[in-house]
């Protein structure tokens, strides 16, 4: 099988996307692996395939680098939205199914022959936020352990993440684990991705994650958020104990395309 494919990223968090609305994609755990290997295959924290939904424009599937069907990637639907405009599956202002529900997403620029965009995704409202002494965690369509930390950019990320990702505490299923460090000038995260079982360079969920701890911490709605792939910004509400109208925008990018 040839398989068709593009290479999106979103502040450089990359996925390798595909279109199946005509149903001829079948792919195994081994093979999307093997396609997400930065050494053998095509490279990507993640696999995308667009695929055909009665509720929305389109249905996006989420596959984590280790070839296994993962829940919501924020920055992955945001690629997914400008990929299903390039390909003429949707207008700017689109809906398309999820793990988590249905997402509306918006294109708001296009630069340079569709290869450039900023893109919002309006992701799913959080209800649960457990708030301890040392951390803070939430599901933002994935799960998120939030750490406020200091001299983050000197933190070892990798070591610690993974330490907490699999700890007993949030066994079996394990968590994404964020940093962040909060200053007057700027909020910074950096994350460690479950699946990936690394350090992105940004994540969506993660980014939303950190915007409402971060108005737990400081009461803004309107938060601008750095990671080390670029920025973001977040807008949100809340209304009794619900986080609402959360709005995740930032830079998309189409890296290439191809046959593999």
């Amino acid at each position: 099988m040839v398989l068709k494919f593009a290479k999106y990223h979103g502040n450089g968090n990359d996925f390798v996307m595909v279109n199946n609305l005509n149903d001829y994609v079948n792919l195994s755990t081994e093979e999307i692996a093997g396609i997400c290997n930065r050494h053998m295959g095509i490279g990507a924290d993640g696999l995308i395939i667009i695929d055909k939904s009665d509720k929305a424009d389109f249905k996006m599937l989420y596959y984590n680098s280790d070839g296994n069907l993962a829940s919501m990637c924020g920055n992955g639907g945001r690629c997914a939205a400008a990929f299903a405009y390039v390909n003429s599956l949707c207008e700017k202002e689109m809906e398309f199914e999820a793990y988590d529900g249905i997402h509306k997403a918006s294109v708001l620029s296009v630069m340079d022959e569709n290869t450039d965009f900023v893109i919002s995704l309006h992701m799913s409202d959080v209800t649960n936020v457990e708030e301890n002494e040392k951390y803070m965690f939430m599901d933002t369509g994935s799960p998120h352990y939030i750490e406020f930390v200091e001299h983050l950019a000197e933190f070892d990320v990798v070591n610690l993440g993974r330490k907490t990702r699999y700890s007993e505490k949030f066994h079996p299923g394990g968590t994404n684990v964020n940093f962040v460090e909060l200053n007057e000038n700027r909020v910074f995260v950096r994350t460690y991705e479950r699946g990936v079982e690394d350090e992105t360079l940004s994540c969506g969920t993660g980014v939303t994650a950190t915007a409402i701890a971060t108005y737990l911490q400081t009461g803004k709605k309107d938060i601008d958020i750095h990671t080390i792939g670029g920025d973001f910004n977040v807008k949100l509400e809340k209304v009794n104990n619900t986080y609402t109208n959360i709005i995740l925008t930032g830079p998309v990018k189409l890296v290439f395309k191809g046959e593999y």
